[in-house]
């Protein structure tokens, strides 16, 4: 007799239990009726008739996915691997169940070879040093990809680019040499501007002759202030000119007294 009644309960319990679903604020339920979509429910305290319709439930928090690393070839025929991380959430419940079998599989699959595709339009240096620009490319095709999923991609970052030893060592020639070529550039431009005040000291000592004698002195007065055993007297051009003018007369005169003896010679 107390079967007979217990029997009841228990099945009645069970039948509550299996129709009672509670879900915490992250989450949504898709229900479906007779396999027809019914409507989104949650979050809270949702009932099922078991049999006749059912729920499956999608997590509407930020996924962090890896994206497993990609044998990329980049524009200027180069062989790197990278990897990356993508940030995703589920926005729409109702498409992510119904427009896609499995919504990660599918995000993640779509992030593999956007990877490859947008890196292989770019060079290696824009690898390296535009990962900001190639991030927001390869988030921008991803998210306009999988919105018909009611997926949003949040964020996608690049986390390594691999080189071999080869191509390393090859970065690295290169930007010695460019260093080097930066080097020799400063170098000229300042001989450059070195030559140019120079120039312009040479032009305010021609105007002033005093400014050329004290710049004499300071140079003797340099000198002797090191241990030298030669000293080198700089003379004023002036005095060099004094001298070539002497000499060209001289020449003059042992010319017009050489001409005047043939003279007196010839008339003997």
């Amino acid at each position: 007799m107390l079967l007979s009644y217990l029997v009841p309960v228990v099945l009645l319990i069970m039948l509550l239990a299996a129709s009672i679903r509670i879900l915490p604020e992250y989450k949504r339920g898709v229900v479906f009726f007779l396999g027809r979509f019914q409507a989104v429910k949650g979050p809270g305290l949702i009932i099922i008739i078991p049999g006749i319709q059912k729920m499956q439930v999608v997590d509407l928090r930020v996924v962090t996915m890896d994206v497993p690393e990609q044998d990329v070839i980049s524009r200027d025929n180069v062989t790197v691997k990278v990897n990356a991380v993508l940030y995703f959430r589920v926005v729409d419940p109702e498409r992510a169940i119904i427009q896609v079998e499995n919504y990660t599989l599918a995000t993640s699959q779509l992030a593999q070879t956007t990877l490859r595709s947008v890196l292989g339009k770019h060079d290696l240096d824009e690898m390296l040093s535009e990962r900001d620009k190639l991030n927001d490319d390869i988030q921008e095709i991803i998210d306009t990809s999988a919105e018909s999923w009611g997926i949003k991609v949040a964020n996608v970052e690049i986390k390594h680019v691999d080189l071999d030893e080869s191509m390393i060592r090859a970065i690295a020639r290169q930007a010695e040499a460019e260093r080097e070529r930066r080097a020799k550039v400063i170098h000229a431009e300042g001989e450059l501007q070195a030559s140019r005040k120079l120039v312009q000291a040479a032009n305010v000592m021609a105007e002033n002759s005093a400014a050329l004698q004290l710049r004499y002195l300071q140079t003797m007065s340099d000198m002797s202030n090191k241990n030298a055993s030669t000293i080198v007297f700089p003379l004023p051009m002036d005095i060099m000119e004094a001298f070539k003018h002497m000499q060209a007369s001289a020449t003059a005169r042992e010319g017009a007294s050489g001409r005047a003896s043939d003279g007196n010679g010839d008339s003997a």
